[in-house]
């Protein structure tokens, strides 16, 4: 018997994913959650097999959950996601990952490839992989990524240096410099640029 946790904050997706594959007769869902936290939470208390994780979740995104919780947990990890961009395929890969699937992959599919990745092989959806190969590479240094990725969450510049232990004046300079790198004149527009990219 294959038992995973299941992360999705869209609670319909959720479900829906819950009730198909609770079908499989090989398949155990231990745990539903709605959110990246909660995801590594449930991870640690009932050590699954494998872990699928939604890409867009409150908090932790897919990637960051499992980079944590993998930390922690022996499980295999899948992610899926609505908004596949090869640059958050590159993020995931290096947060060792082992499936990355399209939501609108089929719920047969979808359990075809949770029992391959269970079993130590790594999925990688064909398309996304062909585009990875050809995206341009992210221009941002790692702590341009993280200052962008705080902004993207809403948080305040003051809010950003205290979680990220850095000098307010700091995280502006970052911020100028990657509003010049991606020639925008805001750092809402940067952060919403490199999310497109895939890069944060």
């Amino acid at each position: 018997m294959i038992r995973i946790v299941i992360a999705d904050d869209e609670e319909l997706i959720r479900g829906a994913l819950v009730a198909l594959l609770s079908l499989e007769p090989d398949i155990e869902v231990v745990a539903d959650v709605a959110d990246g936290e909660a995801a590594v939470a449930a991870a640690v208390a009932h050590r699954p097999d494998l872990t699928l994780l939604d890409l867009e979740m409150p908090g932790l995104d897919g990637v960051d959950a499992a980079r944590r919780l993998l930390r922690l947990v022996a499980t295999q990890v899948v992610i899926v996601t609505r908004h596949a961009r090869p640059g958050t395929l590159k993020r995931a890969l290096s947060a060792r990952v082992h499936g990355f699937v399209p939501k609108s992959t089929p719920a047969s599919e979808l359990a075809r490839i949770i029992r391959s990745v269970a079993d130590g092989e790594r999925y990688i959806d064909a398309r996304l992989a062909a585009s990875a190969l050809t995206e341009q590479e992210s221009p941002l240094t790692p702590r341009e990524i993280d200052v962008l990725r705080l902004t993207r969450d809403g948080l305040p510049t003051k809010n950003i240096a205290r979680q990220l232990g850095l000098a307010h004046g700091t995280v502006r300079n970052h911020l100028s410099s990657a509003m010049a790198k991606l020639d925008v004149d805001s750092r809402t527009a940067a952060a919403t640029i490199a999310w497109e990219h895939g890069w944060i």
